[in-house]
């Protein structure tokens, strides 16, 4: 290696140390996780691939990243920067991150999230705390922790959830119209989209003036600003 070359190594060792010294366990992959082909989708510095819901740039305010930890804040700390979306869309993957609940908050993983359908509703892997009043609300829990808020139930996520101000590792499967959610390395939920089982349960749901809900091919994740404290870390994606 000549000296240019020996520069340019140390310089980007050094910028890569500074990163991780930034970000740290926040942004870490496995070494089987990087040989799968799992890439990260939040650096843990800025918000480079994500924006507003409502704008082409990334909210002014409402969340903060700091540490390696993305947080959406409560109004009373400067929030209601509203809702955030990656810049790129999926099909077919496999999405993980950490989530971080306070007591009472309300969030929300949703997906294949298109503006133009269905009245820009999407499917959502729900985030929310018990004590929430939501957890109450819906049909048989279909509104509590990793549900598809709404329409179908995880019905045994509560007793894998971690409590409050503990992480949490949320993984969502999307390939072709099957789709499964995970918590905590266990499979709580799983249904194929267009089904008899899935349209019984949407004509059930608040989405069920919208024909065809549930069933697009492609669209962005999204992160929900619900005016409550959620911090999310490690997000990290493989497309299939």
């Amino acid at each position: 290696m000549n000296i240019k070359g020996l520069l340019i190594f140390v310089a980007a060792a050094g910028m890569a140390a500074h990163l991780f010294a930034e970000c740290g366990p926040a942004c870490r992959m496995s070494d089987g996780e990087k040989n799968e082909g799992f890439v990260q989708i939040f650096d843990g510095t800025s918000s480079t691939g994500w924006r507003s819901r409502a704008k082409p740039t990334f909210p002014e305010h409402g969340w903060e990243i700091k540490e390696g930890v993305l947080t959406v804040l409560p109004k009373a700390q400067g929030g209601g920067g509203g809702d955030i979306i990656t810049e790129k869309v999926y099909s077919n993957f496999i999405f993980k991150m950490d989530f971080q609940l306070t007591p009472k908050a309300n969030s929300g993983l949703k997906y294949l999230f298109d503006p133009k359908l269905y009245g820009g509703t999407t499917m959502e892997y729900q985030v929310l705390d018990s004590a929430h009043p939501d957890a109450k609300a819906g049909i048989d829990g279909n509104r509590r922790i990793a549900s598809l808020y709404d329409v179908l139930p995880a019905s045994e996520a509560e007793k894998i959830l971690n409590p409050t101000g503990e992480w949490n590792q949320a993984m969502l499967v999307v390939k072709g119209m099957h789709v499964e959610h995970w918590l905590n390395g266990q499979k709580v939920l799983e249904f194929e989209r267009g089904s008899d089982e899935f349209n019984a349960a949407v004509a059930k749901s608040k989405f069920n003036k919208h024909q065809g809900w549930g069933t697009q091919t492609s669209g962005h994740l999204l992160l929900q600003d619900h005016n409550d404290k959620v911090s999310y870390r490690n997000l990290r994606i493989k497309e299939l």
